[in-house]
């Protein structure tokens, strides 16, 4: 209700505005009656954009202002991690890793269990740009079952499921 109230009393005081200027200057141009050649200039001229106002020869030439734009990035550019592949999986022994960072961040690499329970965290380092591989040998920490493994970089998080044998 306060945004519409705020909108219609904008409008109507633009309006306001608009037809006093409209009026201010046809009341100059009727007060220089004395000066034949203003007013001859005027009628010659192409119509004002008010009614009996201001001629439009007489307002300054505008130049365009060009605004150039770039096409936005695709979607892939702007992500800090992409590309993330586990494997093998079914895991026994060892389970590697696969991932490309775009920018220098931290990488945090975490085993989950099936209720979201950290169960390990086998790297949390800075990592420079570029495609990273990582390796890690299983201990007896995890019995046979189903697991997730987070990669986290920054803000963002990729999440796969793993099983152990």
């Amino acid at each position: 209700m306060r945004q519409r109230y705020t909108f219609n009393y904008l409008w109507i005081t633009i309006v306001a505005i608009a037809i006093s200027i409209n009026f201010a200057f046809s009341a100059v141009l009727q007060n220089a009656t004395a000066d034949t050649s203003y007013l001859f200039k005027a009628r010659n001229a192409k119509k004002g954009f008010l009614k009996n106002g201001i001629a439009v020869n007489s307002l300054p030439t505008f130049k365009p202002y060009v605004v150039k734009t770039t096409p936005p990035k695709q979607q892939e550019d702007d992500k800090l991690l992409s590309n993330v592949q586990v494997f093998p999986n079914p895991v026994v022994d060892q389970i590697n890793l696969r991932y490309t960072v775009s920018r220098n961040s931290n990488v945090t690499i975490k085993i989950m269990d099936v209720l979201g329970n950290n169960v390990a965290t086998l790297f949390s380092q800075r990592v420079d740009p570029g495609e990273q591989k990582f390796t890690h040998y299983l201990t007896n920490k995890l019995t046979s079952g189903f697991y997730f493994v987070r990669v986290m970089v920054g803000t963002e998080s990729v999440i796969k499921r793993i099983t152990v044998l």
